[in-house]
């Protein structure tokens, strides 16, 4: 699986080993950080183009992401969209959560679903909430749903 920074710089060792030089430099520096974990897609034609982001928030300092992108031709409905992204983020975090807690990194998993019923998206708010609560990581929907909704949809544009 291939991750980059926002620059579009491939980065060259495993996302887990990345993730922990992270932590240990920004700790260094004296950052305390937040992850927040989101997944967006767009279809375009036939495809669906997946963007899932791990950002890092540093306390008053700012923020920085890693990204991976991936492509899809399997048909869906916007309920299995959403319930396909929530699955890339959770599959992120869970792989991530261990480490994270070694280093008492407070961990969020956003969701790109309305919590307005108007929207189409609101139809798998409640098995996303369900799945990633379930699952012990934090939940956040739009609006406070930004990892998601504004970082990832930027890299699926």
């Amino acid at each position: 699986m291939t991750w980059k920074k926002f620059s579009g710089e491939i980065l060259n060792s495993p996302i887990m080993e990345e993730v922990e030089q992270t932590i240990e430099r920004e700790y260094l520096m004296g950052n305390k950080l937040k992850v927040c974990i989101g997944t967006d897609s767009q279809v375009k034609g036939k495809i669906t183009d997946f963007a899932t982001v791990i950002v890092f928030l540093r306390e008053k300092k700012g923020a920085f992401m890693y990204i991976h992108q991936e492509r899809s031709a399997l048909k869906m409905s916007i309920k299995e969209r959403m319930l396909s992204e929530v699955q890339k983020s959770i599959d992120c975090a869970y792989s991530l959560c261990n480490l994270l807690d070694l280093y008492d990194v407070d961990l969020e998993v956003h969701a790109d679903i309305n919590t307005n019923p108007s929207f189409k998206s609101n139809a798998a708010l409640h098995e996303a909430m369900g799945y990633i609560l379930s699952m012990g990581f934090v939940f956040k929907a739009k609006p406070e749903a930004f990892a998601s909704s504004y970082c990832a949809n930027k890299m699926v544009q």
